[in-house]
């Protein structure tokens, strides 16, 4: 968790759960979140922001949880917002 007091290493860790969600590992980039929140801006003040109760929010991101895409979208919105960053996605061919 200490590593997430460092902004370059707190935004690579945002871009690497956005990777996970492209990429189709929705388990990953929960966990990755999870952490990302826990280490950040805690689950109180994003459940504030984003209208939800925290608990809800733990949920959504748990194991077990299975979220909408429009709320995991919100999620990293709203990240992003307190990062002060945007995450940007390139298409690239895939090496054979």
């Amino acid at each position: 968790m200490e590593e997430l007091r460092e902004k370059d290493y707190r935004r690579a860790f945002l871009g690497e759960a956005i990777n996970d969600m492209l990429a189709g590992d929705l388990e990953s980039a929960k966990m990755v979140l999870r952490e990302y929140i826990n280490g950040t801006v805690g689950f109180i003040k994003a459940g504030k922001a984003l209208r939800r109760s925290p608990k809800s929010l733990m949920r959504m991101l748990s194991a077990n949880g299975n979220p909408q895409a429009r709320n995991l979208l919100e999620l990293v919105a709203y990240l992003q917002k307190v990062e002060g960053t945007t995450a940007e996605v390139r298409l690239a061919e895939r090496a054979a």
